[in-house]
């Protein structure tokens, strides 16, 4: 997306938001100390959802029922071969 800053996981903020190559937001989630949907909507997440934006969420399973129709998932998981990764969606 021609993001170029350095990026890291939003841990303890819940949400970083990077410029893209044509200096529109991407927004990266980190939802893991997310225990209700209630607690993420309270952060604006549907703002964000909706925003026509590129979100990646890491742990998404809290809100899922909140992710718009056109969401992909993508699972990464280890193998005895290396790293997996499915796409849905």
């Amino acid at each position: 997306l021609g993001v170029k800053e350095a990026m890291s996981s939003p841990t303890f903020s819940l949400v970083n938001e990077y410029r893209d190559a044509q200096d529109d937001p991407v927004y990266h989630f980190d939802l893991y100390r997310v225990k209700t949907v209630q607690e993420a909507l309270d952060i604006g997440l549907e703002d964000y959802l909706y925003s026509g934006n590129y979100c990646f969420i890491e742990w998404p399973e809290i809100i899922e029922n909140v992710l718009p129709e056109n969401a992909v998932k993508v699972d990464i998981s280890e193998s005895n071969r290396g790293r997996e990764i499915r796409v849905s969606g």
